[in-house]
């Protein structure tokens, strides 16, 4: 068990010095999301996630054919 600890942390130290070689501008943990907008799922107009701010999100990046 010892051992397979110290791959899981192996791994985890690539891990960070890759995200932190190529993700510069991805937000740090406890960063708010950058703002965007996308077309909104039902209806017209558009959603904005700053205006959800506070409240639950899930983002689902996908295909649903």
């Amino acid at each position: 068990m010892l051992d397979s600890l110290k791959k899981v942390k192996r791994f985890r130290d690539k891990e960070v010095a890759w995200q932190k070689l190529h993700d510069v501008n991805a937000p740090k943990v406890g960063e708010f999301a950058p703002d965007f907008e996308l077309p909104a799922a039902r209806g017209d107009g558009r959603a904005r996630l700053s205006a959800l701010r506070g409240k639950p999100v899930a983002l689902i990046f996908g295909s649903y054919t």
